[in-house]
């Protein structure tokens, strides 16, 4: 069966779609459309669609304990926004090529700090024009695996505090003090009547 649509058939220019577009594809799929006439609807190539519907559909269990694969908006939302972070570390990853190896060689070799390393580097006027990441970026590439430096490699941060001088006082003032009594009390009587022991 042939799917007829009265709609621009203009194929759009930029290639990601948005959150709208993918709603849309949800909504068309469940309505039994076919990816020709969702791309045709929407102004994009079948092979976008295709890819997006790949990219959002997961395995879900039904009630009867059977499996049923469905696609998800949302999921696809996610797993492109992924792949553009990725893309992104990536970029950045070739335009500081130079200044991560050096880095992997003072963690590896001579045991810098990655704070050691960036702040170096921004002092050093021979990185003046070079592509310098952040300390915080630079942590991120390793805990993410983009370098040969480990989380193990780095050396140990220490979190020293200084001792803070503490004046202990009683939690509980029991009584008055000795020195606010009354001043007929503070002259001593003696209180051995009768005969004195020699």
């Amino acid at each position: 069966m042939v799917d007829t649509i009265n709609s621009n058939t203009t194929v759009r220019s930029f290639k990601h779609l948005n959150s709208y577009e993918r709603g849309e594809i949800s909504a068309l799929l469940k309505e039994g459309k076919s990816i020709r006439y969702i791309a045709r609807k929407l102004g994009r190539s079948p092979s976008t669609i295709c890819r997006e519907i790949k990219r959002g559909t997961t395995l879900q269990l039904k009630s009867n304990l059977s499996f049923y694969t469905s696609y998800f908006p949302e999921t696809g939302q996610a797993v492109y926004e992924k792949h553009r972070s990725n893309c992104g570390a990536k970029l950045k990853i070739a335009q500081a090529e130079a200044f991560l190896k050096y880095a992997e060689t003072k963690i590896l070799q001579e045991k810098w700090s990655v704070d050691a390393v960036v702040g170096a580097c921004k002092k050093d006027p021979a990185w003046k024009d070079a592509y310098i990441v952040s300390t915080k970026t630079l942590y991120n590439y390793i805990d993410r695996g983009f370098l040969s430096v480990r989380n193990i490699d780095l050396p140990l941060k220490l979190h020293l505090k200084p001792k803070k001088k503490r004046i202990r006082q009683n939690k509980r003032v029991i009584g008055k003090s000795i020195e606010l009594r009354p001043q007929e009390i503070k002259t001593v009587k003696p209180l051995v009547t009768g005969k004195s022991i020699l």
